[in-house]
């Protein structure tokens, strides 16, 4: 039997680009605010307004924030300084008391053979605990979810042990007590940018659905850290977000919530990736391995129509899901636990609940390199993805897809409901615009991105965070709304000036 590998990414370079420097002097009566102000810029958020790209926060990344760069823009039309807590090397990660804080890793890079991403080896050397001065006008922490904008703990040092503080935001706190919204509002902003809640339902995603969905619970102190937030906290928190950061007259930008389908986390790995051989292909359907198997659950359900209220109609239409055959091909769907499957094990402890993979179900990026390995080293029939389902946390299943789809629609119904009631809050469609990078992709200034992992431009190594050039064309994006909204000749970002990873 074949060794699958991972699909390597045969040639990358980055291109090492510096953003465009403008012209000031000529920009003199050029550029017009129009009715807004931007003199005191702030921006809220999680990762996707701290610049994290690569699998973490380093300091080249934190300088192509879209914050960063819009704050670049808004400075042709009166724009002041824009601050950011910056970290301290390009390592990423962050260290407490000189150890290395796990989770927290090092930064994304292409290495090894095949070709592809590994974390850097080396320390980082960003240390939490010496608290930097601000006010920053980058108020944001990556794995942030919308109700921690608004709790008194999120930056309490004593808080890091019982996972109720964030160590970005401990480093950047006015104080122990501070909240991420507080600090913000505290600054009296003129306009802000707003984009939260990814993390309410990307967490449970990207841990392939190792969390619960929380919709109907009220009280965001029982979730686990990869749970969906429900629904109506998330609009009780968005409407007091948006309340607070509007209060004193400021005009701002709040962005909503992309689809899971949209980022190639989950869409690079296919669902069917595994190559096999006739005689293979034969073997695996026989007695000696999945033939008895689709007998025992046909036996299972036969036994259940018998003796529970369980129709033949029900029966059959699990067994077809359950139901394991392989064929020599170079696209056989993957062997996946699915939790959501009648449990069989009290009347057989070998029928568990598994079945092959489906076009609806989505394969972690993460999970790729090891799809076609052995779990055991010692045992060749132990081929991860053929012979070894793929477990809960490597694989985001359909029913799961669905519970971060409707919780995605809810919260996006909120956002735009939220900005349509304030006259001075214009909602940022980036939802479509992260659709159409599947679709031809986005283009500007001659550039085009995709959502093509590493290659299309637009996403870092890490799947889910966009690249430099990717978050330039976010900030253009912005400030085309910004200018129709506001009447504001705000200039656009040349986005050709950003690094990303490209084929060499």
């Amino acid at each position: 039997m074949k060794n699958i590998k991972y699909i390597a990414i045969m040639a990358l370079g980055l291109v090492a680009c510096e953003p465009e420097l403008d012209n000031s002097i000529e920009d003199a009566g050029f550029y017009s605010a129009g009715t807004a102000d931007f003199s005191k810029f702030v921006s809220v958020g999680n990762s996707l307004t701290a610049g994290y790209a690569d699998g973490t926060v380093y300091l080249e990344g934190q300088k192509y924030s879209y914050p960063n760069i819009l704050a670049g823009k808004f400075s042709h039309v009166g724009g002041g300084s824009f601050t950011q807590p910056l970290v301290s090397d390009n390592i990423g990660g962050l260290v407490l008391s000189g150890t290395q804080i796990p989770g927290f890793d090092t930064r994304l890079v292409l290495t090894g053979d095949p070709l592809g991403p590994a974390n850097l080896a080396e320390t980082p050397t960003t240390e939490v605990s010496n608290i930097l001065t601000g006010p920053f006008n980058n108020v944001s922490a990556p794995g942030a979810k919308s109700f921690h904008l608004l709790s008194d703990t999120y930056g309490n040092i004593s808080g890091l042990a019982t996972a109720t503080a964030n160590p970005y935001f401990v480093r950047m706190a006015s104080s122990s007590s501070a909240t991420m919204l507080g600090d913000a509002v505290a600054q009296d902003p003129t306009f802000f940018s707003l984009w939260i809640g990814n993390n309410d339902i990307l967490s449970f995603a990207t841990s392939g659905g190792v969390g619960v969905d929380q919709t109907g619970n009220p009280d965001p102190t029982s979730y686990g850290g990869n749970d969906i937030t429900d629904p109506m906290v998330f609009h009780g928190t968005y409407d007091a977000l948006l309340s607070g950061l509007t209060a004193n007259g400021a005009k701002g930008v709040v962005m909503n919530l992309p689809s899971v389908t949209s980022i190639p986390f989950f869409t690079y790995v296919d669902h069917n990736p595994v190559p096999l051989d006739a005689a293979t292909a034969g073997y695996l359907n026989s007695a000696s391995a999945y033939g008895a198997y689709n007998a025992g659950v046909q036996g299972a359900f036969a036994y259940l129509v018998a003796t529970t209220p369980l129709t033949q109609a029900m029966a059959d239409a699990e067994i077809a899901k359950r139901t394991i055959v392989f064929s020599e091909s170079a696209n056989n769907a993957l062997v996946i636990m699915d939790e959501s499957l009648t449990d069989l094990t009290g009347l057989n402890p070998e029928l568990i609940s598994m079945r092959q993979a489906t076009a609806s179900d989505l394969i972690l990026l993460t999970t790729g390199p090891l799809i076609g390995t052995l779990a055991v080293a010692a045992d060749p029939t132990s081929i991860i993805g053929v012979g070894v389902p793929l477990d809960d946390s490597q694989v985001l299943t359909e029913s799961e897809v669905s519970m971060v789809a409707n919780a995605q629609t809810a919260y996006n119904n909120s956002i735009s409901m939220l900005a349509a009631a304030n006259d001075d809050v214009i909602l940022i469609d980036v939802k479509t615009s992260m659709e159409q990078l599947a679709n031809g992709g986005l283009s500007s200034n001659g550039v085009t991105i995709t959502d093509d992992y590493a290659t299309g431009g637009g996403f870092s190594l890490d799947g889910v965070h966009p690249t430099a050039r990717g978050y330039a064309f976010i900030a253009n994006i912005i400030i085309e709304r910004v200018n129709e909204e506001f009447n504001a000749t705000i200039p656009a970002t040349n986005t050709g000036n950003y690094p990303t990873a490209y084929i060499d």
